[in-house]
Formats: C-alpha cells, structure tokens, sequence
C-alpha cells in the first residue's frame, strides 16, 4: 500500500489531484476555527470545555462540522445542509413525476437535479442558521454551562443576520469546497469532506478517554478502545463488502450478420444496501421531538416525559424506539432506491434474464425476495453498529466520547474505501499495481 502511495505521488496528473485534495481540506479545516463576528469567543470556549463529552442533541451535527458547530464558526453548519437537500431531493424523485422524467433524462437531467439541491442547501443553511443564533443567544446550546447566556451578547436584528448570512456563505463554501475536489481532486468531494469532519474529532475523543480512565493512568481504557475500534472496523468492512449476487445471462441476437449478447454478468445487492442513511434519518427523527420539548416553555406531563425518555442515550425506550426506526428505515430506503420491476423490465428489454426465473414479473418478484431477505441481516447490523456508543456509556461513562460508533465509523469505513478504490482505478489506468491486491 505504501509502494502504491509512492508510485501514486511519482504520476504527475495524479499527484496533482492529491496535492490539490490536500490543500482544500485545509482550507476547510481552517475555515472550522474562524468565529463568527458578533459571538464572545471567550464565553464560547469556556462553555465548550464544560460541555466537552456531553453535547446532547447537537452531538450528531456537531460531528458532522468537525467540532465548528458549538465552536460557531463560519462553517459551523458544514455540510449537514447539502446532506439533507440532497436526501430530500431523493426522496422527492420517487414522488415528483418531474423530478423523476429529470433523473431519466442523464447528465443535462442530473445538472438540473444538482442546482435545484444547491439552491435547497442555501434555503435549508439559512433556516438552521437562524434557529443555531437563536439557540446560542437562548443558552440553550449549552445547557449547564455558567457563562451560556453570554455568548452572543448583542441582541440586536442587524447582528443575527449578519450571524445567519455568514453561516449561509460558509455553507456555500463548503458546498463549492467539495465541488471543487470532485472536478478537479481526487473525487468524492463532499463524501470526503465529510471524512474529514468526523476524523478531525477523533484525537480529541480518544484524548479525553485517556484522561477519565482510572486504571494505569487511563492507557488500559485507551488501548481497549483502541482495540474494540480496530474489531469494529473489520466488522463494517467485511459487512459493507458483503453482496449477494444474482446471476443474470443474455440471449445472442442476430442484427444484420452481426450477433450481440450471449454473456453473463450479474446484479450485486449489498447486504447494506441503504448505506448509512437509516441512521441519519432515525437520529434525526429523534432529535425532532427532543429539540421541542427543549424550546417548550414551562413545564408539562409531554415535555418532561420526553426529557426523560427521548434524550438520554442509555434510556431502554430511547434505545428501542432508536433501532426500530434505524430498521425501519432501512426497509423504506431500499424500498424507494432499488425498483424490482424497473430492474425486470430492463433486463426483458435487452434478452436477459436469471437462471430459472421467466422473465418479466416472475423476476421482479424472485429480485423483491431476495432483496428482503438480505435487508433483514442489513438493517439490524445497523442498528446493532448504532447503539455501539450506548454500549460504551455503560464502560466508560461517557458515550459522546466513544468515537467508533454509530454513524461516525460507517462514514468513515465506506468513504475510506470509496476514495481508496478511486485511487486505485486511477493507478491501474497506467498499468500499476493498485491498493488491494
């Protein structure tokens, strides 16, 4: 692997792609530090330390910024708004005959399709721009902390949106940053960038695992979760590898003197074919309710009920309620992303078909089976990855602490192997060896 490193820096084009990946990631990494103007960075820090291992329901977003969330920098929002622009645009393809006739139409439709979640982006930073100012100027970014009241100490209209419009340009930054290592870098810009967000939050975590432990210093803590992430690693590789696949053959035609088809090939069904995306839907459905009761003035049998039960990570109806919907999603989201019939209609129009499967419904049908089958195994191992950090409240005591877990290692796992076998594809374009061997 590191030969693989060394021949791909001595390829010209290529090491000018990983220079110029390198170089926007920090320009993004410095971006996460630069404060907003009109936030008492004092104030801002001494709450942080208070807070650190215990950011409740701003932990999920929080990582995916890297830690510029409860910083409140100019990219305090990262990329979780073009995230979710881009799953609702998803969601809305299957719904909108528009949208779908546009995904048809190929790289003009996907152009189209990728403006409009631009523009969703923009609208969706300026919406939880104004709510994170208005929850920082609360004291409600930072529950327990003495100073939290004070971290924006003008109240005026003219500073908020000065506030919100920052947050909405660094937004567009970081939108246009991973745009950039797309077309010019490596790829996978925003998938990458999203990489460096949740990576960047590591060193800390592990630190401050280290510092709370009690035996030897805190290094047998240390080196046990060292351990445990390392087993959980291979376990999501192995799992996020994992495929089953359905054998399809193609019928030789005769056009004019020439015959085409005759070979066989098969379709790949992962067995976590959802990806990461039941979990972001589950942790933020969650976050919904919780984030209510907070804003909810005064006190209620609905609201304490909640703050008793929906925002403490190790609570039995939290953690049941948190893995039936991270199943229920993945059922959903396989349902709305991989159409059997579309699949089988395709494969009837081109002379293919599975061995042993009629062609047409028969085959659509055998495909939702077998699907179903291999989404049982996939949505409960995502939910079993996802409650990894409840597990580690129980050990360590502080589950915002524990970095490999939940969403943060299948985010890791996946890009890093995404972006890996982009470089290799690139290597064995000029005939050397590649990262895997």
């Amino acid at each position: 692997m590191l030969t693989a490193f060394a021949r791909a820096f001595r390829t010209p084009d290529l090491r000018k792609k990983l220079l110029f990946t390198l170089g926007i990631i920090v320009v993004y990494r410095v971006g996460t530090h630069i404060p907003i103007p009109g936030v008492n960075y004092q104030a801002v820090q001494k709450c942080v330390n208070e807070a650190s291992g215990n950011q409740g329901l701003f932990g999920l977003v929080n990582m995916f910024s890297g830690g510029a969330l409860l910083q409140i920098t100019i990219f305090a929002l990262g990329i979780m708004p073009y995230i979710t622009a881009s799953i609702i645009l998803q969601l809305l393809t299957v719904v909108i005959p528009r949208l779908e006739a546009l995904k048809k139409e190929g790289q003009a439709g996907t152009a189209k399709i990728t403006q409009y979640t631009r523009y969703l982006t923009v609208a969706l930073a300026i919406l939880q721009g104004t709510g994170l100012v208005a929850t920082a100027r609360s004291g409600a970014l930072f529950n327990g902390c003495s100073v939290a009241s004070s971290i924006v100490p003008d109240q005026a209209i003219f500073s908020t949106i000065t506030m919100v419009i920052c947050m909405t340009a660094g937004t567009a930054v970081v939108m246009w940053l991973g745009e950039l290592i797309t077309d010019r870098g490596i790829g996978n810009g925003m998938s990458i960038l999203m990489f460096i967000s949740i990576a960047a939050t590591f060193p800390s975590a592990l630190w401050a695992i280290k510092k709370q432990g009690t035996l030897a210093g805190g290094w047998i803590e240390f080196g046990t979760v060292i351990a445990v992430g390392l087993v959980m690693v291979a376990l999501v590789v192995f799992v996020e590898q994992a495929q089953r696949r359905i054998p399809v053959q193609y019928a030789k035609r005769m056009i004019g003197r020439r015959s085409y088809g005759g070979t066989s090939t098969y379709i790949p069904l992962k067995v976590n074919q959802a990806g990461v995306i039941p979990v972001i839907f589950a942790s933020s459905l969650l976050y919904i309710p919780a984030l209510v009761a907070q804003f909810a003035g005064g006190k209620s049998g609905w609201k304490t009920w909640i703050e008793q039960n929906l925002t403490k990570g190790d609570h039995p109806i939290y953690i049941v309620s948190y893995f039936l919907l991270i199943v229920f999603f993945a059922f959903f989201y396989v349902a709305i992303s991989f159409n059997p019939e579309e699949v089988a209609d395709n494969m009837k129009k081109y002379g293919g078909f599975i061995p042993g499967i009629r062609a047409g419904r028969p085959t659509a049908e055998y495909l939702s089976y077998v699907l179903n089958r291999i989404t049982w195994p996939g949505s409960l191992y995502l939910g079993l990855i996802a409650l990894v950090p409840t597990m580690a409240l129980v050990g360590f005591g502080a589950s915002q602490n524990f970095p490999f877990g939940g969403t943060s290692i299948l985010i890791i796992v996946g890009v890093g192997l995404e972006t890996v076998k982009q470089i290799e594809s690139q290597l064995q374009q000029r005939n050397y060896e590649g990262f895997l061997r």
